[in-house]
C-alpha cells in the first residue's frame, strides 16, 4: 500500500466518447452535451515516464497500485475496503489443442463482484468533488458495492432495483446502508427514476455511464490482467455484458498501455456475451449496426447481464469490431448447465453471467469462432454464493438403520 507522499495522477482532461467534445478535468460531469459518456484522458507521455512495470508489480492493494492510470487526486479520497488482486484460475476442461482456458475471479472482491472496481472508483471521486448523495440502479451487486463504498465513505446512497431481484442482494444492499427499493420494472425502468428524481431530489446520478468514472474503475480488470500474464495479453476475452462498462473499460486499458510502451500492439478478440433473452448488442453486432435499440420483454436467469438498453452501446461495439471480436448469445440452460458443469468438474463456482461466458466458449468452439490453441479468458463476474441455487432434499436419519450400499 502506498504512503500519500507516494500518489500522483496524469489526468489532462475529460471527453465525449462519441463527438471529442473537451471537458476539465476536476468538476463534476454527466453525460456530454450530445448525451453520450464521458471519459477521462491522461497525459500518458508523463505517466509513461513517472512509472515502471516494476514498481507497480511491487505494490500491494489490488486495483488501488494502479493509482497513477486513475482519477483520484487526493490519496485521502481513497475508499478502501481490503481490495486484493484477483486470481486466474486455469481450467481443465478444454479440447487439446495447446491453448490454456482461463477464469478471472472478481467474485474474491469487496461485496463478492468485479462491480468494487468501478464503484470504488466512483464514490472516491464524489468524495472528492464534493458531493453527498448518489444514486443509481441496480440488478443486484453494483447497488451493493455502492452502498458500501459510499457508507464507508460517509455519503448517502438511494438505491433502485428489479422487483425480481434475488433477496440476498436487496438485502445486502440495505444492510450496507442503501436506501433501497424495488421497482415493478426492469433496470431501465430505475434508471428512469434515478433520471427524474436528480433536479426534485439533487442526488448525483451513478448509472452505468452516465458518470465518467466507473470505467476507470473497470479499466483495472485490464491492467491486472496484463501484470498477471506477464505484460502479455490473451488471444480471447469473453465478457458478460450488461452496460458493458468492464469491456469498454478494458479496451482503454490496453490502449494506455500500449502508449506508454508496456505492450505491444497485439489485442485479444473482445467477445460480448448476452443471453437470447436480452441480447441488444448482438443483433447490433449482427446488423453492423453502431447503436443497439431497446430489447423488448428483456428476461433471462442472468440478471447482471439483462440490460435492454445500454447507453454506451456504441463504444462496446467498436471495441469488439476493432478487436475482430464477436457478440454471442447464449439460452438460459446453457447457462445453468455451465454453472453447474464448471462447479462440479473444476471447483469453480460461477455466477450466472459468469457461467454465460462458460457456456459462449463451448458454443464458439464448436463453430469454429475459437480455436483449443487459443489462450482464452473467461470473466466470472461475482461469486456464485449470492444467486439462489437449487434445494437439496436427500437426507438420513440417524436413528434408523442406515443402508450404505446406497450411499
Amino acid at each position: 500500500m502506498k504512503t500519500p507522499s507516494e500518489y500522483k495522477t496524469f489526468v489532462s482532461h475529460l471527453e465525449c466518447a462519441y463527438t471529442g467534445e473537451r471537458f476539465e478535468a476536476d468538476k463534476i460531469h454527466g453525460l456530454s452535451s450530445a448525451g453520450k459518456p464521458i471519459i477521462v484522458k491522461y497525459d500518458l507521455q508523463a505517466l509513461g515516464k513517472h512509472i515502471d512495470k516494476g514498481t507497480i508489480e511491487r505494490r500491494t492493494g489490488g486495483f488501488w497500485k494502479y493509482s497513477e492510470f486513475l482519477p483520484v487526486r487526493s490519496a485521502e479520497n481513497i475508499v478502501r475496503l481490503g481490495e486484493e488482486m484477483t486470481p486466474i484460475i486455469r481450467l481443465a476442461d478444454q479440447d487439446a489443442g495447446g491453448g490454456e482456458l482461463l477464469i478471472k475471479d472478481e467474485g474474491r472482491l469487496p461485496t463478492g463482484s468485479f462491480k468494487a472496481r468501478g464503484l470504488a472508483l466512483a464514490v472516491a471521486m464524489a468524495k472528492e468533488l464534493g458531493l453527498k448523495r448518489l444514486a443509481m440502479p441496480t440488478n443486484g451487486n453494483a447497488g451493493a458495492a455502492m452502498a458500501a463504498y459510499a457508507s464507508r465513505a460517509g455519503l448517502q446512497t438511494t438505491i433502485f432495483c428489479p422487483d425480481d431481484t434475488p433477496e440476498i442482494n436487496v438485502s445486502e444492499i440495505a444492510l450496507q446502508g442503501g436506501d433501497v427499493y424495488r421497482v415493478n420494472g426492469l433496470i431501465n425502468d430505475c434508471g428512469k427514476i434515478v433520471g427524474e428524481g436528480k433536479e426534485a431530489v439533487g442526488w448525483f446520478d451513478v448509472s452505468t455511464l452516465k458518470e465518467p468514472y466507473r470505467i476507470e474503475g473497470k479499466k483495472t480488470m485490464g491492467l491486472e490482467l496484463a501484470e498477471q500474464l506477464g505484460w502479455q495479453l490473451p488471444d480471447v476475452i469473453f465478457y458478460p455484458t450488461g452496460g458493458g462498462t468492464g469491456l469498454i473499460g478494458m479496451w482503454k486499458a490496453f490502449d494506455e498501455l500500449e502508449a506508454i510502451g508496456w505492450i505491444g500492439s497485439k489485442r485479444p478478440k473482445m467477445v460480448a456475451v448476452q443471453a437470447t433473452g436480452c441480447a441488444p448488442i448482438v443483433k447490433a453486432w449482427e446488423d453492423g449496426a453502431e447503436h443497439a435499440p431497446l430489447w423488448e420483454d428483456a428476461h433471462t436467469v442472468a440478471a447482471g447481464i439483462r440490460v435492454p438498453v445500454a447507453v454506451g452501446d456504441f463504444m462496446i461495439l467498436r471495441a469488439v469490431r476493432q478487436s475482430k471480436g464477436f457478440a454471442i448469445a447464449v439460452e438460459d440452460e446453457a447457462i445453468m448447465q455451465a454453472q453447474r458443469h464448471v462447479a462440479q468438474t473444476e471447483g469453480v463456482l460461477l455466477c450466472p453471467e459468469g457461467a454465460a461466458t462458460y457456456a459462449a466458449y463451448r458454443q464458439a468452439l464448436k463453430d469454429g469462432r475459437v480455436s483449443g490453441a487459443d489462450q482464452v479468458v473467461l470473466y466470472n463476474c461475482a461469486t456464485g454464493l449470492k444467486y439462489p441455487m437449487a434445494p437439496v432434499s436427500q437426507s438420513l436419519d440417524r436413528h434408523q438403520p442406515i443402508d450404505y450400499s446406497r450411499l
